[in-house]
């Protein structure tokens, strides 16, 4: 299935349950652009969480990190409509060992003008909500 944000392929990634509530269609699965981030469900997951750090070496490989990272830069298109649940997933990463601010920063110097929101400034917005 390509993105329908940008047409590119998607990496499907599998979503554990206890971080479904964090998702608008609560899906088993999510689909992450390779070439813009964009976020789309998916219907057949994946048997394990593939390493995600070959869409972008600032996803960590730990995957408890990973996965909460991956639905959060899913969700940076609607700051406003997705604020607690973006609150919740920074905080999850950060326990997880990874500075999600960080992430964000290297994720928008990786894909520029390429990715499916403005990185930089949803970053900016990010650190007023911590």
């Amino acid at each position: 299935m390509p993105c329908s944000h940008c047409g590119g392929d998607l990496l499907a990634v599998p979503v554990p349950s206890d971080l479904r509530e964090y998702l608008p269609e609560r899906t088993v699965a999510v689909g992450l652009c390779r070439d813009c981030l964009a976020m789309a469900p998916v219907d057949d997951p994946p048997g394990s969480v593939p390493d995600l750090s070959g869409l972008d070496d600032a996803f960590p490989p730990n995957p408890d990190a990973a996965v909460p990272l991956a639905v959060l830069v899913g969700l940076l298109d609607s700051l406003a409509l997705n604020r607690r649940e973006i609150t919740a997933l920074l905080e999850r990463v950060e326990r997880a060992g990874t500075d999600p601010l960080l992430a964000v920063d290297r994720l928008a110097d990786s894909y520029g003008d390429d990715a499916y929101v403005d990185l930089a400034g949803r970053r900016r917005q990010l650190e007023q909500l911590l």
